[in-house]
């Protein structure tokens, strides 16, 4: 079968997914034929992504969320105001879409959390049917336990969550643990797409506390911990732009430019690791045996760290407390269950993504019309 990517180009997790999955589909026969990935004024694709994934890469403006003043944590109405009045842009990238995914001839669109997806095929109707990959999706289904946040924000975020899934035939929903189906929603729970340089890479423990951050005000906080913990070994990874490829403060604290090797080096040979609650590098830290800290950088992110706390993943902070981090790694161990459940996922990703093309999808379809819709 031939497949169509569309990434969002937000954050690191949805580039590694997309480039684990087409490296599963080529290993069983099938071909990426394009991928599309959302752009924005403020993020520029990683270097990784263009090294890595094998088809063709186009861009096409998309949404996005912008930083509050400090460059923590998201601004969700001053990002919903500057997206509104950017509606005719965006229009223009839902046509685009349409065509390249006619253009393309492709068997399935696969989403990778893409607002402009999801209301392409509310506005285009295209006739070739698309799955949604994401942990977003577990947001949806009826058993997910939510965090005690904002209620209007936890709305928002199953809201927006519905339109980047509209008229999806399924919902793959990427899952630090085994979850029931929820037929209703369209969701299979999945387990999460890790590189195979993390499942073959051999972890070891060293000295220092290995981060990152989606949001470069968060280095503030990593700064004050260095002044009162000199002696603590830090290694912190970026996406600032106008950052140099590492930026040496002083012989225990280093800022890096996000490099994918670069930084799965030092995650693998690091004693602790600290992030802004994204789900893949979460999954990347608990499959090395290395614990946590996680603070959420928007509201999204918090549900990530409440179900990763649930799953045994480390502990969660408003702020980069490191000394928080430290005092985890007396009580957090490795967790098997992750580990098996992780590395099941070529195996159900291939059967699931095999089954949409087959004669008894058909029947499905009909009886979830039926039962559900």
């Amino acid at each position: 079968m031939k497949f169509l990517f569309i990434v969002q180009g937000e954050g690191r997790g949805h580039f590694t997914q997309a480039i684990t999955l087409e490296e599963m589909l080529r290993r069983n026969g099938h071909q990426v034929v394009e991928v599309l990935v959302g752009k924005s004024s403020s993020r520029t694709l990683p270097g990784f992504f263009n090294r890595n994934i094998h088809a063709p890469v186009k861009r096409f403006l998309s949404p996005n969320f912008l930083p509050t003043a400090d460059n923590k944590r998201a601004d969700l109405m001053r990002s919903f105001t500057y997206n509104l009045l950017r509606m005719p842009e965006y229009l223009r990238s839902m046509a685009y879409i349409n065509e390249r995914i006619k253009e393309t001839k492709a068997d399935i669109v696969i989403n990778f959390y893409e607002l402009l997806t999801g209301l392409t095929y509310a506005f285009f109707r295209p006739s070739v049917p698309y799955v949604c990959i994401g942990h977003q999706y577990l947001f949806l289904h009826r058993e997910f336990s939510f965090p005690q946040k904002s209620a209007v924000q936890l709305t928002m975020l199953r809201f927006f969550t519905r339109l980047t899934s509209l008229r999806t035939k399924r919902r793959l929903a990427l899952s630090f643990s085994r979850m029931h189906e929820d037929r209703g929603s369209k969701i299979v729970v999945m387990p999460p797409l890790l590189r195979r340089e993390v499942t073959s890479i051999r972890p070891e423990r060293g000295d220092y506390i290995h981060g990152y951050m989606v949001n470069a005000g968060f280095a503030d906080g990593v700064e004050a911990f260095h002044a009162a913990h000199p002696k603590v070994p830090l290694h912190f990874f970026w996406d600032k732009a106008d950052a140099d490829d590492e930026k040496q403060i002083d012989d225990t604290l280093t800022f890096h430019q996000i490099d994918d090797m670069k930084f799965l080096k030092y995650l693998a040979g690091c004693k602790a690791y600290a992030c802004t609650a994204g789900f893949e590098s979460i999954c990347e830290a608990m499959f090395l045996g290395k614990p946590v800290l996680m603070v959420p950088a928007h509201i999204e992110q918090d549900c990530n760290a409440h179900d990763a706390l649930r799953a045994g993943a480390g502990v969660v902070s408003d702020e980069f407390d490191l000394g928080l981090l430290l005092e985890s790694t007396e009580h957090t161990c490795a967790n098997p269950e992750f580990y098996y459940w992780a590395s099941s996922s070529e195996r159900r990703f291939i059967s699931e993504l095999e089954r949409l093309g087959s004669p008894e999808e058909v029947v499905e379809d009909m009886y979830l019309v039926e039962n559900f819709i």
